[in-house]
């Protein structure tokens, strides 16, 4: 069964500690002006109960994150066998040795850490037997009046993981497809609804008379679908590691996950688990395309 196992005490520092000596780079989730934002970190160094990291960068400086101290976030990381997530505090934020990384930000180190099997991340294609519909709104951390709603949007689930899916939702009326977009994706210049980088809320029901699951993400990618009357939205699952809520909610995505795979394995339709895609990007391609 796949579940979130948790490390305590000892065992979770010693995780830590051999991440940090490694410099391993991680992802940190947090809210900013009621949105959220992800950043690429490297941890630097594990001492006492304090865990020090610094923006990720290949070239150039890094992107700069927007952060407090007592700010709450979360933190997600691979090692061995699986995805490691945990939600703590900034404690410090400090300089840094090297004057191009942008700081040095100080976590408090976190009392526990919660472990998702790395198979949980890898995207599975919804049951064919199963219509599993979706609905879409945009977070766009304005604050509004009480009396104004979200719109709504409405689309289908094709593949889903623990950190990414594939949504299908149709062209809005009144789009046309005579003229390519502005990005060069291909989706036409009437369709303005989605683009790559907003976030979204997001809703659907894995299995009929199961309790909706409900999280945020960002849009990776929009494509057309092949015949043109769809797009296809690569969503990243964002923030589940920065709470307890969030961590259920990851838990039973992963069980969804097994349990699609399972039921493709059962009715043979070799359409198990795919290469892990936690941006959720190389599952984005159009309707009727092979699949990778």
């Amino acid at each position: 069964m796949s579940e979130i196992v948790m490390l305590r005490g000892a065992e979770s520092q010693t995780v830590l500690g051999t991440v940090a000596q490694s410099q391993s780079p991680a992802i940190m989730s947090y809210l900013s002006k009621d949105k959220w934002h992800v950043a690429k970190v490297v941890m630097k160094q594990l001492v006492g109960n304090r865990l020090y990291i610094e923006g990720f960068r290949t070239t150039g400086k890094p992107h700069p994150i927007n952060i407090r101290v007592d700010q709450p976030v979360g933190m997600n990381f691979k090692h061995a066998y699986g995805k490691f997530v945990f939600d703590t505090v900034v404690v410090n934020l400090e300089p840094s040795s090297d004057p191009e990384s942008g700081g040095t930000i100080v976590l408090a180190a976190p009392e526990r850490i919660g472990v998702v099997q790395r198979r949980s991340y890898f995207r599975v294609n919804v049951p064919p037997a199963l219509k599993v519909n979706v609905v879409l709104w945009h977070r766009t951390g304005k604050r509004v009046a009480a009396e104004k709603t979200h719109i709504y949007y409405e689309g289908r689930l094709m593949d889903i993981s623990a950190g990414g899916a594939q949504v299908i939702v149709p062209l809005r009326r009144g789009a046309s497809s005579s003229f390519p977009s502005p990005e060069g994706n291909g989706v036409p210049a009437g369709e303005t609804d989605f683009r790559k980088g907003q976030f979204m809320g997001v809703r659907f029901t894995p299995m009929p008379y199961e309790t909706p699951l409900m999280f945020n993400a960002q849009i990776r990618n929009v494509l057309p679908t092949a015949d043109h009357t769809g797009l296809c939205i690569g969503l990243q699952i964002v923030g589940l590691e920065a709470s307890e809520e969030g961590r259920d909610v990851l838990g039973r995505l992963a069980k969804v996950v097994e349990h699609y795979h399972r039921v493709n394995q059962l009715h043979g339709t070799g359409q198990g688990p795919q290469p892990a895609v936690a941006t959720a990007e190389a599952s984005c391609v159009p309707v009727g395309a092979p699949s990778d």
